[in-house]
């Protein structure tokens, strides 16, 4: 006779009721055994013994000390700009380092750490963020000068070195703000030296150091500094795919912002050496067939128009003259004319060879400041 489903229900519940006797007699006996398990600790349990360590090696000793006399002339940039129109606006937060130039309170950065920023603020070493305001900008070689609205009574310029001199290979060293970590030291050799770097408006600037020092987004504008703590460029841009340090990084070279950064305390932006004379892009000029500088507008009672340069009017089929050298030296595109003419400096006279249709000839022209125009 098979057994019905109560009687099978209730044979499983006795099963299982005996299961749990049992384990419940296995704890009680081995109470102790289990609490063991959990609570038991080694006896006589001290710290491992301390080894001493002996002096930091002398290379270790002159980083720590370069870092310590170097952070009080670093500045941490924090800026706001008001992005978006009516409705939309919203303040954009951003950050990038800098340098105590001089005792007048005068901080070196990049131009675009603080291009547009309605407000500025400034730390330095241990103090609050300080008002600041722009004193004066240079997109094309991407520094600005800003002041310190009520400087400290003490302030620490940094010391400036050279860069003609560099040698690929000599340490280097990188202090700023990545990521808004202040107070970051990184450390590496120069790369390579003589880059070119591209900035916004389709200039480059020339002579850039190549770094492995790790340079992160906020580091731009701090100081790149030789082993003897001495300035030797502006850290201002990286190579990555990432958006991150990637071993690649560039400095704009200290003899370069000597040059420039007096000229934006004084005046506020550069001078602009030209003649008044609106060119052809590289790509047009490629289909035109040119090599040179092909000219396309002149300014009114510029010094272009004085000496007598004449544009092309590609609708009328009027052809112009084409820049193929200056002072005897070839150029090719609009960069290597703005070169010759900053060379010559304003106030100079520029040697123009110029071409028009299959006649050459030399014609001198005044070199003007366009930004005083």
């Amino acid at each position: 006779m098979k057994p019905n489903q109560n009687q099978r229900g209730a044979s499983a519940t006795a099963l299982l009721a005996f299961v749990l006797f049992v384990a419940l007699l296995y704890v009680l006996y081995n109470q102790s055994s289990i609490e063991n398990l959990f609570t038991s600790r080694p006896e006589n349990v001290t710290p491992r013994v301390v080894e001493a360590r002996g002096d930091l090696a002398a290379g270790e000793k002159s980083v720590v000390e370069l870092f310590e006399v170097s952070k009080a002339s670093v500045a941490y940039i924090f800026t706001e700009s008001v992005q978006g129109q009516l409705f939309f606006r919203r303040v954009a937060e951003g950050t990038g380092s800098g340098f105590i130039w001089d005792d007048a309170g005068h901080i070196v950065t990049n131009a675009h750490v603080v291009e547009g920023a309605s407000r500025i603020r400034v730390q330095l070493d241990d103090s609050e963020p300080l008002p600041a305001r722009l004193v004066g900008i240079a997109p094309s070689y991407d520094l600005a000068v800003i002041r310190l609205v009520n400087k400290p009574a003490t302030l620490r310029p940094i010391p400036v070195g050279v860069s003609g001199d560099l040698l690929v290979g000599q340490s280097v060293f990188a202090i700023g703000n990545p990521f808004g970590l202040s107070k970051t030291l990184t450390a590496g050799i120069v790369s390579a030296l003589g880059r070119t770097l591209p900035v916004s408006n389709g200039r480059e600037i020339p002579d850039v150091i190549q770094t492995d020092a790790a340079i992160n987004p906020g580091n731009s504008g701090g100081p790149l500094l030789d082993s003897a703590g001495r300035l030797i460029g502006v850290n201002t841009a990286i190579l990555s795919q990432s958006g991150s340090s990637a071993g690649v990084g560039f400095a704009i070279p200290v003899d370069l912002v000597n040059q420039i950064v007096p000229q934006l305390i004084e005046r506020g932006t550069l001078p602009r050496p030209g003649i008044g004379i609106a060119v052809a892009d590289e790509s047009l000029a490629r289909r035109l067939g040119i090599r040179g500088v092909a000219v396309m507008g002149i300014e009114p009672a510029s010094p272009a128009a004085k000496a007598g340069l004449k544009p092309f009017d590609l609708q009328a089929g009027v052809v112009g003259d084409i820049i193929i050298a200056v002072d005897r030296k070839p150029v090719a595109n609009v960069l290597q004319l703005s070169k010759a003419l900053e060379a010559i400096g304003v106030g100079g006279t520029a040697n123009l060879l110029v071409m028009r249709g299959d006649d050459t000839r030399e014609v001198a022209v005044s070199i003007v400041d366009l930004e005083a125009r």
